[in-house]
């Protein structure tokens, strides 16, 4: 069963594709803004999104820009006559098809199984193990880049391996001493003050505000985690 996400601020739009769609014995998810569907993107193993354009709080083309940072999967946008600039932006920063308002929903759904059956063939659904991410966060052990809200940033190699075994494990809190075996590969004498300065220069490249950090949180005599979805 193929998961699609709608993504439309019209609520009877939204309600007539999932419709169509789960007729077809696709599952769905609904959102009503950019934000929204970034949540749910983040959450669910989604593998088809319909994007409408024109949306309060983050419009379609900021969202899908946002989407293309870390996924590949297919994005049909759904637009309204006489948007025809927004259609090309769209498909300049990554959507697949688009279709336009009001839809037939045999060419709807025609297109949607077109870009499901080519997403399967090319393996997107396969997750990629060397691309993590968190939020805002994202580490490719790939290309070994970092990124924070976009922006790409400058680790050490040793803040790098720090940042890489947190976001394989979020949420696990890891004691200074475990934190220096498994980077280090050593016997953590004296850890506490080393892994303590390390962590405090990553914090200062990858949070907002270094004493109140979004990710790399304390946990008070037991060690640090990287925080869930922020």
């Amino acid at each position: 069963m193929y998961n699609i996400l709608i993504c439309d601020d019209e609520k009877d739009i939204v309600s007539a594709l999932e419709i169509y769609l789960r007729a077809e014995g696709y599952r769905t998810f609904a959102a009503c803004d950019g934000w929204e569907a970034l949540a749910v993107l983040e959450r669910e193993e989604i593998h088809l999104v319909l994007l409408d354009i024109m949306m309060p709080q983050l419009d379609g083309i900021s969202a899908m820009n946002e989407l293309r940072r870390y996924s590949n999967v297919p994005v049909i946008l759904l637009t309204a006559k006489g948007e025809d600039t927004d259609k090309v932006l769209g498909l300049n920063v990554g959507a697949d098809d688009y279709v336009t308002k009001p839809f037939n929903p045999v060419e709807l759904l025609a297109r949607v199984r077109s870009q499901l059956r080519r997403y399967m063939q090319l393996g997107g659904s396969t997750k990629r193990e060397d691309l993590l991410s968190v939020g805002g966060l994202s580490l490719d052990d790939r290309s070994k880049e970092v990124t924070v809200d976009g922006e790409a940033v400058s680790l050490t190699p040793t803040e790098y391996e720090i940042l890489k075994l947190m976001l394989e494990h979020p949420g696990q809190v890891f004691s200074p001493r475990e934190l220096y075996r498994r980077v280090w590969n050593d016997e953590p004498y004296g850890a506490e003050s080393t892994v303590a300065v390390h962590i405090r220069h990553l914090r200062e490249k990858i949070e907002i505000d270094p004493a109140q950090p979004r990710y790399v949180k304390a946990v008070w005599g037991q060690g640090y985690k990287l925080e869930r979805g922020k």
